[in-house]
């Protein structure tokens, strides 16, 4: 962090880059300049702790059918209209800057997903990017116990700290929300571009990689937009994952109808007629494209329902059909 003569500091973790000025808060509303230097307000203090199926992040190429333990703070650095999760991560913004959540350490919060038999750390429901400096206390420690690390981002973070973030991180499922510099301007408070870098590095550096986008209807789900969105996807790699979720009404966003099934399937085709390989519907069980197929044969090789894996065909990475490798991670060693 970077600080002036008259002590506003610039804060480089995430692509805001905000100008702090001594007494003030960030954008994220949980980073404050005190005398100078930039103190975390919700390092340790957690307000969700929760052991998920790693297929609930989501990540369905990722140690599938291993638990992960779930945390997070209160903020954000968005501000999306729609969030669902606006209990926590606008907290600090609806009461007045106040701070909540129950103090925890590195070791305890590796104790408990150990406890809970978990096979990894996730730092989730909320911009992880805003408690990085605990994130990062709890990702060396996780490492050190034979855990690994996930992150569900929203990707707005600076090649500054995802380079400092990746020898620590294992996979991660960033949220591209729109292909529209438009929609991230108006709905999120926040550039498209900074997260498309993200995605670019994050994936050059060898981070297992895999998109969620939550279509809504009239907003960022034209057959144009999402066109361009899979290409954007396929030149990094035709093997990423690619997560389509419905839009259910949320905080401000109150006025749009449910994603509809069809539109999620149509989007799903979409992505596969441009030569991804793998394109996964959520959240709306009656409209499928859950399962994992082989891109080859087209064999099923992971079967699904909701988050849950009901069988697993893949056989050391490799589909059992025809041996073509399944691109992920099937087994971790720290």
């Amino acid at each position: 962090m970077n600080s002036t003569l008259d002590s506003t500091i610039s804060c480089q973790l995430c692509a805001h880059r905000c100008q702090i000025k001594p007494g003030s808060r960030g954008r994220c509303a949980v980073r404050e300049n005190r005398n100078g230097n930039l103190h975390s307000l919700v390092y340790g203090r957690l307000v969700a702790e929760h052991a998920d199926p790693v297929e609930k992040k989501p990540l369905y190429h990722f140690l599938p059918s291993s638990r992960t333990w779930s945390i997070a703070t209160v903020g954000c650095n968005f501000s999306c209209t729609h969030c669902q999760n606006h209990q926590i991560s606008q907290y600090p913004r609806l009461n007045k800057g106040d701070i909540i959540g129950r103090l925890c350490s590195p070791a305890e919060t590796v104790a408990a997903a150990q406890q809970q038999h978990c096979q990894s750390l996730s730092y989730t429901y909320v911009e992880p990017t805003i408690f990085y400096e605990f994130a990062c206390d709890c990702m060396v420690l996780a490492h050190e116990q034979g855990l690994a690390n996930i992150f569900v981002s929203n990707g707005y973070m600076t090649q500054e700290c995802a380079r400092d973030l990746a020898p620590h991180l294992d996979a991660i499922n960033i949220d591209i929300k729109a292909f529209s510099a438009d929609f991230y301007g108006n709905i999120c408070g926040a550039r498209l571009e900074p997260v498309l870098e993200t995605v670019r590095l994050l994936h050059d550096l060898g981070v297992w990689l895999e998109i969620t986008t939550l279509l809504i209807p009239g907003l960022n789900d034209s057959a144009e937009e999402l066109e361009q969105l899979a290409r954007f996807i396929h030149e990094l790699s035709p093997d990423i994952p690619w997560h389509l979720s419905g839009f259910y009404p949320a905080f401000k966003m109150l006025d749009r109808e449910p994603t509809s099934a069809a539109s999620l399937l149509s989007a799903r085709q979409i992505g596969l007629d441009n030569g991804l390989h793998f394109v996964y519907i959520g959240n709306i069980r009656s409209a499928g494209g859950e399962n994992t197929t082989c891109p080859d044969c087209g064999a099923e090789l992971i079967q699904r329902s909701s988050f849950f894996v009901r069988s697993n065909r893949i056989i050391a990475g490799k589909c059992p059909d025809c041996g073509k490798a399944i691109a992920g991670v099937w087994r971790f060693t720290a």
